[in-house]
């Protein structure tokens, strides 16, 4: 497929309730593995990326170099890829659309911790701002680049209380549904009802973080997701396999 119909595609499995599940790769071995298995699409996490190269997550790597890898799995698999780009690597938004496509991936996530400024929390409207201007980077180039808005609200205790974080993740993002982000990401791990509160109050499909060694696909379904993610929680399961492994041979 063109970039154009894997954007497209790519877009149109974010179902509420029937949601598609992209296992979390980092390098064109976990990417074959995934499409392999069976899957229609994967996301590259910066958390796994960065342990394949050596680097610190939080934007240890180069905007380059996280391409340079991209352009790898991309040429390994012909399904759909989207890609963290945590909050940018200090990129304009048009240096990060067009070096994303160029190495083949439709999609991102962006998230609204500034690492590159100490770890500060892009205020919401700042935050939605930035997502306006993927927007229209992406619409600019003529494919429908799927956006996906993260926010780290519920990873920072001193944003407030849990009610205080849930009110402000659900304001944060819808900002930035109307800025034009496609998918929205509340990231963190969430009881039931704070995940079905935030399905159903948000206006767009929500990504969830899963584990792939607890629940599955029907458990993210019954609470109205439409995108679950493994974040590094592959790359840690198959480390904890491989210790087993190695057991007997230390």
């Amino acid at each position: 497929m063109s970039l154009e119909q894997q954007a497209a595609a790519f877009l149109a499995l974010h179902q509420p309730g029937n949601p598609v599940i992209l296992p979390t790769v980092w390098d064109a071995w976990s990417a074959r593995l995934v499409r392999e298995a069976g899957f229609s699409a994967i996301t590259v996490g910066s958390h796994p990326l960065a342990n394949s190269l050596g680097k610190p997550d939080r934007e240890g790597m180069t905007f380059s170099e996280v391409t340079a890898r991209i352009r790898e799995i991309t040429a390994a698999v012909d399904i759909p890829v989207s890609v963290d780009i945590e909050s940018g690597y200090a990129q304009k938004p048009v240096t990060l659309i067009e070096g994303l496509l160029e190495a083949g991936a439709v999609g991102l996530n962006i998230e609204d911790t500034v690492h590159s400024e100490g770890g500060r929390l892009r205020e919401p409207q700042e935050h939605a701002d930035l997502v306006g201007e993927l927007r229209r980077a992406a619409d600019a180039t003529g494919v429908r680049f799927v956006v996906n808005a993260r926010t780290d609200v519920f990873m920072r205790p001193d944003t407030g209380t849990p009610a205080e974080r849930l009110h402000s993740a659900i304001n944060r993002l819808n900002l930035a549904a109307a800025a034009g982000a496609d998918v929205l990401y509340p990231v963190g791990m969430h009881e039931p009802e704070v995940m079905r509160r935030l399905t159903g109050e948000l206006p767009l499909p929500v990504n969830a973080i899963g584990v792939p060694t607890q629940g599955g696909r029907d458990h993210f379904a019954e609470l109205g997701v439409a995108r679950v993610s493994f974040g590094p929680f592959l790359q840690n399961a198959l480390t904890e396999y491989a210790n087993g492994l190695f057991g007997p041979w230390r």
